[in-house]
């Protein structure tokens, strides 16, 4: 049973990108945010089973939206995809308490994680 994924990525082309990579494999989006005040927002609206998000937007950044996120429910799942380099970024990422931190180009790991979770 697929899972319903909220996208977060500045970039409209990622986050379609992105989109079709997860609907192709059965899951139901429920939404797409540009930045992280918008994720806020829709993930107080739409309670996604998971979030995948993008680290560097204007506005807020992933990581403060994150951590508002996982204040407001300390049970989001919240899966970290960027191009930046993952060892300056991973532990960041887990210290925020993120189920993962992977490249955005990495579908098939992308698919097993938030399969696993």
């Amino acid at each position: 049973m697929g899972k319903k994924i909220l996208i977060v990525d500045d970039s409209t082309i990622m986050r379609k990108m992105i989109g079709t990579t997860l609907r192709e494999a059965h899951h139901e989006v429920v939404g797409e945010a540009k930045d992280g005040i918008t994720a806020i927002a829709m993930y107080k609206e739409t309670r996604p089973d998971v979030v995948t998000m993008d680290i560097t937007m204007r506005g807020m950044d992933g990581f403060a939206a994150a951590s508002e996120i996982l204040d407001f429910d300390n049970q989001a799942k919240v899966i970290f995809l960027s191009n930046l380099n993952q060892a300056d970024y991973c532990e960041k990422a887990r210290q925020l308490g993120a189920k993962g931190y992977l490249n955005k180009q990495a579908t098939s790991e992308i698919l097993e994680l938030i399969e696993r979770l």
